[in-house]
């Protein structure tokens, strides 16, 4: 099995502090791994360091076995990284179709049929019917669909997703998380931010869960789910 993305040994800090302490993990193409850690336990920290906006003081980032250590984001957003980020960010101030078109990308190594703004809609129903609306009159159940289908423009082969059910409705959250794991199932190699275990045990191949900014556990979901002990260690959960 290929590898989709890798961190090797990955310390990263915000000014003084040490935020990411030697972290390894890699994502099989075409696989989902979950990154699981309570609140400061450095899930959002990876999520940076491996789109470009925060650049690692020691180890190694690679995309399909190509080192991609310190490029910026914008090169990342070519060779195909795309992040689904906590809190949304979609752009208030512009229509959903204009959100979607900003973010349009055709990239040659797409084998699926590409992304379009029709392939999104189609994916979800309720965008079409607010092409024309201003992002930020939408709920926060739409504004993560906008979010997703904007990430699913530039036509990804890595789908970087952090916290996408956070502060959503359960009977949304059940929305989004299906529709991550169609993504899954067409291909595409996903990371999976979430403080829920229960969401990411369900759909990931693989879990890595962090703590104080270290791996501390890592396996199957298969593995995960069985480990109640290190559920309850490091997530506070059974």
């Amino acid at each position: 099995m290929n590898d989709a993305l890798v961190f090797a040994d990955v310390d990263a800090y915000y000014g003084d502090s040490l935020v990411l302490r030697g972290v390894s993990f890699r994502l099989g193409e075409g696989r989902l791994l979950g990154l699981l850690g309570r609140n400061g336990a450095g899930k959002t920290t990876c999520m940076r360091v491996a789109v470009g906006l925060l650049a690692p003081r020691r180890g190694e980032v690679e995309l399909f076995s190509s080192r991609v250590t310190r490029f910026v984001p914008e090169d990342l957003a070519r060779l195909g990284i795309a992040l689904v980020p906590q809190g949304r960010r979609i752009f208030k101030s512009l229509s959903v179709g204009e959100n979607l078109a900003v973010a349009r990308r055709m990239p040659s190594w797409t084998k699926q049929p590409p992304w379009t703004r029709d392939t999104v809609f189609a994916a979800f129903p309720r965008l079409k019917e607010r092409e024309r609306q201003a992002a930020g009159s939408l709920s926060g159940g739409e504004q993560q669909m906008l979010a997703i289908g904007r990430a699913l423009m530039s036509n990804p082969r890595v789908l970087l997703m952090d916290e996408p059910s956070e502060g959503l409705a359960p009977q949304i959250v059940v929305e989004v998380i299906r529709t991550v794991g169609k993504l899954k199932d067409q291909g595409l190699s996903i990371v999976l931010v979430e403080q829920n275990p229960k969401l990411v045990l369900g759909i990931a191949d693989d879990v890595v869960i962090l703590n104080s900014g270290r791996v501390a556990v890592s396996g199957s979901a298969d593995e995960i789910k069985h480990a109640e002990r290190d559920l309850q260690e490091h997530l506070g959960v059974f």
